[in-house]
């Protein structure tokens, strides 16, 4: 759930939203990390200035966390990492 919505946030924001892949690595039980992929120059505009965007992102899926039961980091990289 919480990937899918980070998948269409992303889309929303990306000047190139074809660029946009996510992947979801689960860590244990309880924890999971989401990357989201994208094009360097839309690496910014998902961090935010001053990183509000990636904080206000957390915000939202921190309430996945508890009706899922699964804690979440996300991570913002860009394809040529």
């Amino acid at each position: 759930m919480a990937d899918k919505f980070i998948y269409t946030f992303a889309k929303l924001i990306a000047s190139k939203p074809e660029e946009i892949k996510i992947e979801r690595k689960d860590i244990d039980d309880t924890f999971s990390e989401i990357t989201v992929i994208a094009d360097k120059s839309d690496t910014g505009k998902l961090i935010g200035k001053d990183g509000k965007m990636i904080s206000a992102l957390k915000s939202v899926i921190s309430g996945c966390k508890a009706k899922e039961e699964r804690a979440y980091r996300i991570m913002i990289k860009s394809h040529e990492e």
